[in-house]
């Protein structure tokens, strides 16, 4: 499995469409419209494959050419959390509104309130999105 970065803001499936002159890779209007994605900034973008499906060799980053796009799943995988779940987590960063941020599988987001980095807490998830949960801390937080 590829290592995840943990500058890992987002992450989600999709498909990458043959427009005639460029292929694009689509995102969900529910991630700008829930303010995950702001138009206004720019992303790096990285592609993983599939986790059904082989990794294969990538060509190089000035090779634009694919030789075709892979029809869209027909199933995502939902939240690795469910609403009323009580896990330990550890806090990584800090959010915009000063929050906690840990990730848990496949780099999925829990924002923590009350807490900081370096905290490790159990918290019980309160609210789940399908790119972000929210979570309130159950116990006593300690600092690794």
């Amino acid at each position: 499995m590829p290592q995840i970065s943990d500058s890992l803001r987002l992450l989600f499936e999709t498909s990458v469409r043959d427009e005639g002159d460029r292929y694009t890779v689509a995102i969900p209007s529910e991630l700008v419209e829930n303010g995950s994605i702001d138009t206004t900034e720019s992303y790096r973008v990285a592609l993983l494959a599939a986790a059904d499906e082989p990794s294969e060799p990538t060509e190089s980053d000035t090779d634009r050419s694919v030789s075709r796009p892979e029809p869209a799943p027909s199933h995502t995988q939902g939240p690795p959390v469910e609403e009323g779940e009580v896990r330990t987590v550890s806090i990584d960063t800090l959010g915009d509104q000063g929050d906690g941020i840990a990730k848990v599988e496949r780099g999925f987001i829990v924002i923590v309130p009350g807490t900081k980095p370096g905290d490790r807490v159990e918290v019980e998830i309160t609210d789940v999105k399908e790119t972000v949960a929210f979570a309130e801390t159950v116990g006593e937080a300690t600092v690794r």
